[in-house]
């Protein structure tokens, strides 16, 4: 195990952090009226980190029964190649977005009107957290990068199992923080949160952008590394 994936690995979780599903939604369960509810806001978080952690299961042994069909072409130098492509690719097209064009605001506004206007029970939050997970599911493209990681990584199925509980346990991390300076200081973070909020309205598209470009460069970067492209310059 190399500290370039788990650094790579540990990007892409933070990144995947900042989605609907994984920060916005627990912000707004976080502003509701009244006493926040730590049950509610973990039976949240539990059912999406859980959601992610299943898909997450399917993806890797149906990409790693395909890879050892495939002989081992996704671990060679054609398909890093690829991969790099990939990244560059990705890269490229985070900067067409832009939070002047205000691409991905009314789904914001919709999402927000989900989670502060409907009934709050746990059956609802289950449901609530799979709807948000399944809506995202098309487009968790760092979730996707790290799952190609950890499929032409070679390592023991224990360990891949370890690292993928850990990225999605990461992946809810600020929202669980979040959760903790809540109970603890309310007064002083719901100010914060409020702003924070205004901003998520504001800067959806920006942040879609931002999400497609570190995407790119993590999955670019294992490429790289892989191909032992920055040893090759440093040689020269």
């Amino acid at each position: 195990m190399s500290v370039a994936l788990l650094l790579s690995l540990a990007g892409l979780a933070l990144i995947d952090s900042t989605s609907i599903g994984t920060l916005f939604i627990p912000v707004w369960l976080l502003l509701a009226p009244g006493p926040v509810s730590v049950r509610r806001v973990l039976t949240y978080l539990g059912t999406i980190t859980g959601f992610y952690f299943l898909v997450g299961l399917l993806l890797y042994f149906g990409g790693s029964g395909l890879a050892e069909r495939l002989g081992g072409a996704l671990d060679n130098r054609p398909a890093l190649w690829l991969q790099l492509a990939l990244g560059v690719g990705l890269f490229v097209l985070s900067f067409r977005y832009d939070g002047k064009r205000g691409a991905g605001t009314g789904r914001v506004l919709r999402w927000r009107e989900r989670a502060t206007a409907a009934d709050s029970s746990p059956r609802w939050l289950v449901g609530l957290a799979l709807f948000a997970a399944l809506a995202e599911v098309a487009t968790m493209l760092p979730y996707l990068g790290a799952l190609g990681l950890l499929t032409t990584s070679g390592l023991a199925v224990p360990t891949v199992l370890a690292l993928l509980g850990g990225y999605c346990l990461v992946m809810v991390l600020p929202a669980t923080l979040l959760l903790g300076v809540r109970i603890a200081w309310p007064g002083l973070v719901e100010p914060v949160l409020n702003r924070f909020n205004a901003w998520i309205v504001r800067s959806s598209g920006s942040m879609l952008g931002w999400v497609v470009g570190i995407a790119g460069f993590l999955i670019a970067r294992d490429a790289a590394v892989r191909l032992e492209l920055f040893e090759m310059f440093a040689r020269r």
